[in-house]
């Protein structure tokens, strides 16, 4: 006779609901968003159906939409004219520039909306990567020196957090002292701690025109900083280096792919974990649901709880709109 029988806890909805150990609501997602100049303004990504560049005025209406749909928060990305582009990224810390006066209007027209502003160069660069070339080779320590002006900057226009995903060694100390000594002591940093070398960015750097420049004097790729896929011990050791540094949440990048590494830095920290479900998974489940392959909805709801279940306390996500309104029902 069987007397253990675990189907007994699956009979129906109402059971299953009850023992479920991971739940997705919308407290869980930060919502990218791409910024562009002008007014009025959207244009739409194609490798990504269903995102958009927007202009300001047409931000703060989604960051609108998108509170009352209890999403409340939102990562941000700019779409930066090619004339403010240069070796030194000195736009990114304008106090005019598009980057602080989207998050001064989010700010003003939703209060309770947390932003985080992306912090690197590279949508500012020349050469579209995330630092200051220098003979041939991406510098570090200049390059954090212009990433803590930029965060700065952020603070003072309202940011709540700040956002390094650029990968040079020892930035998050150096932003973390810049925002301590311009008096910014509760901005926090969600310091992308384990970025990956990754296929998965192609719609991301089409959508800002910020991928490496074609030019043999320059990398051509970003494996000089971000990590290398094969690796997952050295994830832990770039976890530890940020959170000593003064991190406030840990960040890994890509998702699905690396749930692995969300799972076993989960093991090892108490800090909060972030991890950023990118747009070339995005476009792949959409691709998928286009073409009848997948179940769109249901396909959502799964990827994102996969994140839940392997440890992450928030979710990146380009699904973050629809997810809420599928939870919502």
């Amino acid at each position: 006779m069987m007397h253990s029988r675990n189907r007994r806890l699956r009979v129906n909805e109402s059971i299953r609901s009850l023992v479920r150990e991971n739940v997705l609501t919308t407290d869980d997602f930060v919502m990218p968003i791409f910024v562009m100049e002008g007014e009025n303004k959207q244009e739409a990504i194609p490798s990504m159906p269903g995102i958009f560049r927007r202009s300001i005025d047409l931000t703060v209406k989604e960051c609108k939409e998108l509170f009352s749909l209890g999403v409340k928060a939102v990562n941000l990305y700019m779409k930066v004219s090619e004339h403010l582009k240069d070796n030194t990224g000195k736009e990114a810390w304008n106090k005019d520039g598009l980057m602080q006066n989207t998050i001064k209007a989010i700010k003003d027209a939703v209060p309770g909306m947390i932003v985080m502003p992306d912090v690197a160069l590279d949508p500012y660069s020349i050469y579209g990567h995330d630092g200051i070339i220098e003979n041939g080779k991406v510098l570090n320590d200049a390059t954090n020196d212009a990433l803590a002006r930029m965060s700065v900057s952020h603070a003072e226009a309202g940011a709540d957090l700040v956002a390094p995903s650029d990968m040079m060694d020892g930035r998050v100390m150096v932003i973390r002292e810049a925002l301590e000594e311009s008096g910014f002591t509760d901005v926090g940093i969600v310091s992308y701690a384990a970025k990956y070398a990754s296929s998965f960015y192609g719609p991301f750097r089409s959508a800002l025109d910020s991928a490496p420049k074609d030019d043999m004097e320059i990398p051509k790729d970003k494996k000089t900083y971000q990590m290398d896929f094969h690796n997952s011990r050295e994830a832990l050791n770039e976890v530890f280096k940020d959170i000593d540094e003064g991190a406030d949440v840990i960040m890994i990048k890509p998702g699905l792919p690396y749930l692995d590494i969300v799972s076993k830095v989960r093991e090892a920290i108490d800090l909060p974990i972030a991890v950023y479900n990118v747009s070339g998974e995005y476009a792949m489940v959409k691709a998928a649901a286009q073409n009848g392959w997948l179940d769109n909805d249901k396909t959502i709801i799964e990827s994102l709880t996969c994140f839940k279940r392997a440890g992450a306390d928030m979710i990146f996500t380009y699904f973050a709109k629809e997810a809420a309104i599928l939870l919502n029902k």
